[in-house]
């Protein structure tokens, strides 16, 4: 990377992100956009608070626009704990977004992606696109962690699996009883029938052509299953994410095991699948408990009849 004349510590920066915080390369160049947006910007303007304007003009959602002022918020603060001057650490505040609720892939919806990954025919591919669906629900891990995944990293004697997260930063995590068993199946019957001539990548998933699984093998996979099991849009992998979490807290699992198992940092983080459990309750509630249709005696009358 070259260096950059509006971002002085910018060599130092991409060192210190690759070589010390182990980000991964889609972080990296991430924070490579986000800081080039900035040069850009400051090619042209002197001022920051017109950044804003900037950012709205290329037509950045307000979340986009809280990404890159974090991203050049980390940029400063490295600056200024390498001993440099960066005043725009205390201009550049982050525009406040609202908390989304996750979508989460119900259970139904997993069946029928299950269902359509079936390719008539091939029993091993078939069983490695099962077996793909059953990793992303069952693990509620990043694609890139699913990719990443290989053999070694399955400890079949006590069934959990190694993950390696954001900072490479490894997790053990327990594989229930089915999962377990279909992965066993999968590497024995199936994952030899996927390789290609001699090569033999360590990989668990291997793709149509004897290879590593790249992220874009993954969503294309999930966009056919999902034109075949009807869906009106593909279904996104951190849909399987928010699914696995959600499922696990309504089935009375503690916030803390679900943070360690999706490898969040924070356990605020975690703590937004608490809104969308307590969402499914109240609509559960709502449509099933016998209260729920029973007329109010006051609430059927108008609103200026109903102090007594």
């Amino acid at each position: 990377m070259e260096k950059s004349a509006a971002l002085p510590l910018w060599v130092e920066f991409f060192d210190d992100l690759q070589n010390i915080r182990g980000r991964s390369l889609n972080t990296v160049m991430a924070y490579r956009r986000d800081l080039e947006l900035w040069e850009e910007y400051r090619h042209k303007h002197s001022d920051v608070a017109g950044f804003f304007v900037f950012m709205k003009a290329r037509s950045l959602s307000t979340r986009s626009q809280a990404r890159v002022i974090s991203s050049l918020r980390t940029y400063f603060r490295f600056v200024e704990d390498n001993g440099h001057p960066a005043p725009e650490l205390r201009e550049l505040r982050p525009p406040k977004v609202k908390a989304g609720l996750p979508k989460v892939l119900s259970e139904n919806e997993f069946k029928q992606l299950y269902e359509a990954a079936e390719v008539e025919g091939d029993l091993a591919r078939t069983a490695r696109n099962r077996l793909t669906l059953l990793l992303l629900y069952g693990l509620g891990c990043r694609v890139s962690e699913l990719i990443g995944l290989n053999r070694s990293d399955f400890n079949e004697t006590d069934q959990w699996l190694s993950i390696i997260g954001k900072g490479n930063k490894e997790r053990a995590v327990p594989l229930t009883e089915k999962l377990a068993t279909e992965l066993k199946a999968y590497l024995v019957h199936a994952r030899p029938l996927l390789l290609k001539d001699d090569r033999d990548p360590e990989s668990i998933l291997i793709n149509d052509r004897g290879h590593r699984p790249s992220r874009i093998d993954i969503w294309r996979w999930l966009s056919a299953w999902s034109i075949r099991a009807g869906f009106d849009e593909p279904v996104s992998p951190h849909r399987f994410r928010h699914g696995c979490a959600t499922a696990l807290l309504e089935s009375g699992a503690d916030l803390r095991s679900i943070q360690v198992l999706l490898g969040h940092a924070s356990i605020q983080t975690t703590q937004i699948y608490t809104t969308v459990a307590t969402r499914s309750m109240a609509e559960a509630i709502e449509k099933h408990h016998p209260l729920s249709g029973l007329d109010s005696p006051l609430a059927s009358r108008p609103a200026d009849e109903r102090d007594i």
